[in-house]
């Protein structure tokens, strides 16, 4: 695999990319062909890396640990522009419109926001409360109408952010949200900002239609107050699967899938699982659920059918599954398995494995039908 000098007369929507956590790399991969296209190197710190797309879908943002900001053109397969932001960075959105793109950072804690063409710092907004204090920002996403909406982790607030006018931004700040958010999603229908709180039991949650009614506290059993078992790695909110008007979320610390009723965010249901889970993710149409685990269970996955609660397969990919990504109608799901340096990939229809590639540590998989989806 190399580096192009010209692109591809192709188009872009069965693209994606693959971090490759230790080695500052990544693959761009063709989803109908199972295949690698080309590996690109020097994107810095990847062991906690994300990635988002432009409009267009040919050009990637991907976010290092590092804080690192790096525009990657997936049809050149080549770095079309870096700059290291900051110390610790977290992750990122773009906005609504594909100008502007939004990095949450730890150190110096804040989000900094970028022209996506060139990279150059438009705003700066620092994450201060307190008597000058700074916190870590955590869940940071895009939301309609030019804003996005992120919390900062020591202070307890959730912050939304409008930036139709760049040059005068306007911040809706609300505290007392809940103790130590750690990460937090927006529904896909745009509306609902969720917040976990790692230091104490519930979910913080915003209405983005009706900011005036402010923050409300939701599922007041889920968190960590009555746990029994250690953590041994949070689970991504984002992972969240939303079929229907229900919600499959992944229960801190304990072996279960919690079934919200997202017209009255009350929980309904338990599913017992294999392990505790960490990404919950649903097939397209929302027919199945896909599930994968933390260590020391992060071997296996498990499928729900969403229609009966039940689990319905659990499979072996191999040791370290750390990230799951289907195709854009959902007829393959892509399962990265760090420990084993490689790429699975499944008929979701068959839950049969169709073939394996190779991958250095392989762990988040970015698909272009992100592109036009929202808060991812």
């Amino acid at each position: 695999m190399s580096g192009c000098a010209t692109p591809q007369l192709r188009g872009t929507g069965d693209l994606g990319l693959v971090i490759e956590r230790a080695t500052g790399s990544v693959l761009v991969v063709d989803t109908t062909a199972r295949e690698k296209l080309a590996r690109i190197t020097g994107l810095g710190d990847l062991s906690h890396a994300s990635a988002v797309f432009s409009r267009d879908a040919r050009y990637a943002y991907v976010f290092g640990r590092d804080g690192g900001l790096t525009r990657v053109d997936i049809l050149r397969n080549e770095i079309a522009g870096r700059t290291v932001q900051a110390g610790n960075a977290i992750g990122g959105a773009i906005s609504q419109d594909g100008r502007w793109v939004a990095v949450s950072n730890y150190e110096p804690g804040g989000v900094r926001i970028f022209d996506a063409r060139t990279l150059e710092l438009v705003a700066d907004i620092p994450a201060e409360y307190g008597n000058g204090q700074r916190s870590k920002v955590i869940g940071l996403v895009d939301a309609p109408g030019q804003r996005f909406v992120f919390s900062l982790y020591e202070a307890g607030q959730t912050w939304v952010v409008e930036f139709a006018d760049p040059d005068n931004p306007v911040i809706h700040k609300f505290t007392g949200i809940g103790r130590l958010p750690y990460d937090a999603l927006l529904t896909p229908d745009g509306r609902w900002y969720l917040a976990g709180l790692f230091g104490e039991d519930g979910m913080a949650l915003l209405d983005l239609w009706d900011l005036e009614a402010g923050v409300r506290r939701i599922l007041p059993d889920y968190g960590r107050g009555d746990e029994k078992l250690p953590v041994y790695k949070m689970p991504h909110l984002e992972g969240w699967a939303v079929a229907g008007d229900l919600a499959f979320v992944p229960a801190v610390g304990r072996h279960a899938v919690l079934v919200v009723d997202m017209n009255t965010w009350e929980q309904v249901d338990t599913i017992p699982v294999h392990g505790q889970p960490v990404f919950v993710m649903a097939r397209p149409d929302g027919r199945q659920v896909w599930v994968n685990f933390a260590y020391p269970d992060n071997d296996r996955i498990q499928v729900i059918d969403t229609r009966e609660r039940t689990i319905m397969a659990t499979l072996q990919p191999g040791p370290g599954v750390l990230h799951m990504e289907f195709t854009p109608r959902g007829s393959e799901v892509w399962v990265s398995v760090r420990d084993a340096d490689a790429l699975v990939i499944y008929d979701t229809a068959s839950l049969e494995e169709r073939t394996r590639l190779e991958a250095a540590k392989p762990s988040g998989i970015f698909f272009t039908d992100r592109a036009h989806r929202i808060g991812l």
